[in-house]
């Protein structure tokens, strides 16, 4: 059987050259390599750093996209390694099939650097020029730490002689003892964190009847995606429905509470209280604290140490929600105080 050798190159629009022996072009050979290795186009691409629409357009001999002809060579050499074909023979036809009076020798060919070669050569050229950025900067500092800082007028004997004086008076100074400010007064405690027993919905109605009281505990759950919140209102008072709602926080026993931090969603606009009390019941529970137009984390804190067990974090105006209506979440209750 004779087989036809002769080259065929055509040239068509857009850059588009269609090669090869006997009607297979370089694009096809590519890519009937690559699908002999197994390789999608993406792995290609991922192998070689080329972009998957240039290996694309090449398999189809279209190398309009490549930048230039130094480019298309670098470009069909890396893709036809990464597929497994010598790109010799590639090269060689695609650089006969160049228009003009000269062929690309097979010499120039092998020096054309192929694309991923001259990226590592401008980054490493970029490396380059850093460190000897850096260099200078260490060899200025250096310098400049050797030469030492500039001498000062000499003092004169009457100076030196006065700062030595002071030195000496200084060691040989006894501690004195510890003022009045100094010393700790007696039976003084540090505020500290408290931990609540529980918490349950407050309306004015009393303990047990507000808002969703079934999740009052999330509140003071210590996990920050957990969260109590209101019905939604039509209103930012309620709907006129009532003057108010909140959590009612049992601390156990009296404790004097010195601070509060209450995380809110992000929406601003809630008024609220802080109240505390004895008893739970909303006439025995004093306001000690109040905020207004809340969000977010709302930090309160009395003018003075509030005493009682229970505190109640009362609500008297709503922020709105995404849905046009109002509503109020908690996510978190932080107290702190004394024992």
């Amino acid at each position: 059987m004779v087989h036809d050798r002769r080259r065929i190159a055509t040239v068509t629009g857009a850059g588009v050259i269609r090669q090869g022996r006997c009607g297979v072009s370089i694009g096809e050979a590519l890519a009937e390599a690559r699908r002999r290795a197994g390789l999608t186009v993406a792995q290609v691409g991922h192998q070689t750093g080329i972009r998957d629409t240039i290996i694309t357009a090449i398999e189809g001999d279209d190398y309009s996209a490549c930048g230039g002809e130094i480019y298309v060579r670098g470009y069909i050499r890396t893709i036809a390694k990464a597929v497994g074909t010598d790109p010799e023979p590639l090269i060689r036809e695609h650089s006969a099939a160049q228009p003009g009076p000269e062929a690309v020798s097979d010499d120039d060919d092998k020096a054309d650097p192929d694309p991923s070669t001259r990226i590592y050569d401008r980054v490493w050229l970029a490396w380059l020029a850093v460190v000897a950025l850096v260099m200078g900067g260490l060899w200025y500092v250096a310098l400049q730490y050797h030469a030492g800082p500039r001498q000062a007028p000499t003092a004169g004997p009457s100076a030196r002689a006065h700062s030595l004086a002071h030195r000496h008076s200084a060691h040989s100074r006894k501690p004195l003892p510890a003022t009045a400010a100094q010393t700790p007064t007696p039976g003084a405690v540090q505020a500290q964190t408290l931990a609540p027993v529980s918490a349950t919905a407050f309306s004015p109605y009393g303990s047990g009847q507000g808002d969703n009281g079934n999740l009052a505990q999330l509140a003071i759950d210590g996990q920050p995606a957990t969260a109590w919140h209101t019905d939604w209102y039509t209103t930012a008072r309620f709907g006129n429905l009532y003057p108010g709602t909140g959590l009612l926080v049992d601390m156990g026993r009296p404790v004097a509470i010195t601070y509060a931090g209450i995380r809110l969603g992000s929406a601003r606009g809630a008024r609220l209280q802080l109240r505390v009390g004895n008893a739970p019941v909303l006439a025995d529970l004093q306001p000690v604290a109040q905020a207004a137009n809340a969000g977010g984390l709302v930090r309160m804190r009395p003018i003075m140490p509030a005493h009682g067990r229970y505190v109640l974090i009362w609500f008297t105006g709503l922020p709105p929600d995404p849905a046009g209506t109002f509503q109020v979440t908690v996510y978190s209750i932080r107290l702190k105080g004394r024992i």
